[in-house]
């Protein structure tokens, strides 16, 4: 599908490879996007510590693009308003997704999932994260996905390429070469917030429950699901889980 996609475009965009969206740059990977997918593409955010800049990347060139918020309604409080803040700040045209159970729900039939070691928190993001995103790209009639993983995030994500499918769905990384003194300057370069937490040392914002600020002797990664994990499943190759809700 990414090789129909790119040959789609030859003839109105100088990308002809995948290794040619690898070596542009962030702005002309969305370029090329917006060019081949058109009214198919989204765009994913968690309102995390650096999000203002993707969020701010893209919108310069799709104002209208629409943006899926996974709202898993166990969001710190500072994140609610941050994800106020930059929507209006960038007029963001917001589509908030959220789990069918609500949280009352979930801890009546499961109990506390985030506490049940790796199988409970597969489970609880499965609920709450993979699925409300499959409906959103569903309904949204989606045809590729722009995210803002980085290769420097974690482990898990150092040898990620810059495009990859999920199911029927392309997601591209725009900025995911980009490294945190490029992301610095880029924030500071157009004015742009840090998410709050970041001045209590947070580096990786989701859930209340399952972050935590980074620590001497910790790495960034350790600071997402009690160090038991980093990825939630959005951005694995299989976006999926076996287990059932």
């Amino acid at each position: 599908m990414l090789k129909a996609a790119i040959k789609k475009a030859k003839t109105h965009n100088p990308i002809k490879s995948r290794q040619e969206l690898e070596n542009c740059s962030a702005y002309a990977r969305i370029q090329w996007a917006r060019k081949t997918y058109d009214e198919g593409l989204v765009m994913s955010t968690s309102f995390g510590i650096q999000s203002a800049v993707l969020l701010h990347l893209v919108t310069q060139q799709i104002p209208n693009i629409p943006v899926i918020f996974i709202d898993t309604g166990y969001l710190f409080p500072e994140t609610y308003d941050f994800a106020k803040k930059l929507t209006n700040l960038l007029n963001l045209n917001l589509k908030t997704y959220k789990s069918e159970y609500s949280p009352e729900e979930q801890e009546s039939y499961y109990g506390k999932l985030w506490e049940q070691g790796v199988e409970g928190l597969d489970r609880y993001n499965v609920m709450n994260k993979v699925e409300p995103m499959n409906r959103a790209i569903s309904e949204l009639n989606a045809k590729a996905w722009l995210s803002g993983v980085r290769r420097t995030q974690s482990k898990s994500r150092r040898n990620l390429s810059v495009s990859e499918q999920q199911h029927k769905t392309i997601k591209l990384y725009p900025i995911i070469d980009w490294d945190d003194e490029t992301i610095d300057k880029y924030l500071i370069g157009n004015n742009l917030p840090y998410h709050p937490l970041k001045a209590k040392n947070y580096v990786s914002v989701g859930d209340w429950h399952s972050s935590s600020p980074l620590k001497p002797n910790m790495a960034d990664e350790d600071t997402r699901f009690n160090g038991l994990k980093r990825e939630c499943g959005l951005h694995l190759p299989s976006g999926i889980s076996d287990y059932q809700i």
